[in-house]
C-alpha cells in the first residue's frame, strides 16, 4: 500500500509518511485483544468473543464511546505476523469467534494475517459500515460474519456527526456487498452466529426519522429473515460534546419504543432490541494492551 484508498475517504496519502483521516500509520496499532462479553448473545455466548480493538477510525463520530482509541494512536504497533499470532492465541482461549473492531483502515494487514489461516471459528468484521466495496471484495472468503453499523440514513446527520455526508449510500452499498459474500445468516445448535450479517443501529437522541430511514433502507435492500438486526438504545453522552447539546442526553423510553414498534411494523423479527437501561459505560473495556 502506497497511497491509501482502503476506505471511502480515499485520502491517497502514504501513511508511513503522514496520516490520513484515520489518524494512524499503515502498520496496525492494537489497544486490546481479549475475550469480550459485551456483544449480542449470538456473538459473546458463554465463552466470549475474541475481540481485537484497533486504534484509529475512518469515521470518528463525535459521540464515539471508544474515543480513547478511535481518535488516534493509543495502543501498540504490531506486525502482520504478530497479528496472526494474536488471532491464534485468542482462538486457543476457547472464544466463539475472532471479532475485529474498527478494522477498515487496516484491511490490507488483516487480509494478509488471515491469508491461508484456518482458525476453526468464524472471523467477524465489526465496522462502522463506512466501508469501500472494492476493499471488502479483497476479504471475500476470509470473513464469515459481517457486523456493520448502519448509523445514518440522514446525510445531514452523517455530515454533522461524522464528516461523511455520503454515509447512507456508502453503507448501503457495503452491506449489499457483505450480503453477497456471506448470504443469509446461520446459527449453530447453540445459537451462535457462524456466518451472515448482524447489522447494528444506534438510536440517536431525538432523531426518530434517522432510525426509520435505516430500517426502510434495510428492508428494501435485503430479504427479510436473511439478516440479524440489532436495534440499540445504549447511546451514552461522552465528554467533548459542548457543541452538540442535542447529544448530551440519552434516548428516551418513548423514542426507543417508537423505533421498536416501527421495526416490528416493517417486518424485522430476527435480531435484538436493547432496553434504554443499557445506556451506561460499563461495557467499555480498558484499553490497556491486554493480549497485545
Amino acid at each position: 500500500m502506497n497511497l491509501c484508498n482502503l476506505c471511502p475517504r480515499d485520502c491517497k496519502v502514504d501513511r508511513n509518511a503522514r496520516f490520513g483521516f484515520c489518524n494512524v500509520p499503515e502498520t496496525p496499532i492494537i489497544a486490546r485483544a481479549a475475550p469480550h462479553f459485551g456483544e449480542e448473545p449470538c456473538i459473546s455466548g458463554t465463552r466470549g468473543s475474541g475481540t481485537v480493538f484497533f486504534a484509529g477510525c475512518n469515521l470518528r463520530c463525535v459521540f464515539c464511546q471508544n474515543h480513547e482509541i478511535s481518535r488516534g494512536s493509543q495502543g501498540r504497533t504490531v506486525s502482520v505476523s504478530r497479528l496472526r499470532d494474536i488471532f491464534l492465541e485468542l482462538r486457543d482461549t476457547g472464544v466463539h469467534n475472532i471479532n475485529l473492531v474498527t478494522p477498515t483502515h487496516y484491511a490490507h494487514a488483516i487480509g494478509k494475517a488471515l491469508d491461508g489461516l484456518d482458525l476453526g471459528i468464524p472471523v467477524a468484521w465489526n465496522s462502522s459500515g463506512y466501508d469501500r466495496v472494492d476493499t471488502l471484495k479483497q476479504l471475500e472468503g476470509k470473513i464469515q460474519i459481517y457486523m456493520p453499523d448502519f448509523k445514518y440514513s440522514d446525510p445531514a446527520l452523517a455530515k454533522s456527526y461524522s464528516a461523511a455526508p455520503d454515509y447512507p449510500e456508502v453503507a448501503a452499498a457495503a452491506i449489499k456487498e457483505m450480503y453477497r459474500q456471506v448470504g443469509a445468516y446461520r446459527l449453530d445448535d447453540e445459537g451462535m452466529l457462524q456466518s451472515g450479517l448482524l447489522i447494528r443501529h444506534l438510536i440517536m437522541p431525538g432523531k426518530p426519522s434517522n432510525t426509520k430511514g435505516v430500517i426502510d433502507t434495510l428492508t428494501s435492500l435485503l430479504p427479510r429473515g436473511s439478516f440479524l438486526f440489532s436495534l440499540m438504545s445504549q447511546y451514552t453522552p461522552m465528554p467533548g460534546l459542548d457543541a452538540y447539546p442535542e447529544l448530551q442526553q440519552t434516548v428516551t423510553p418513548a423514542l426507543a419504543e417508537f423505533c421498536y414498534r416501527y421495526m416490528e411494523k416493517k417486518g424485522i423479527e430476527d435480531g435484538y432490541y436493547q432496553d434504554v437501561t443499557a445506556a451506561t459505560d460499563e461495557m467499555i473495556p480498558d484499553f490497556d494492551l491486554t493480549g497485545v
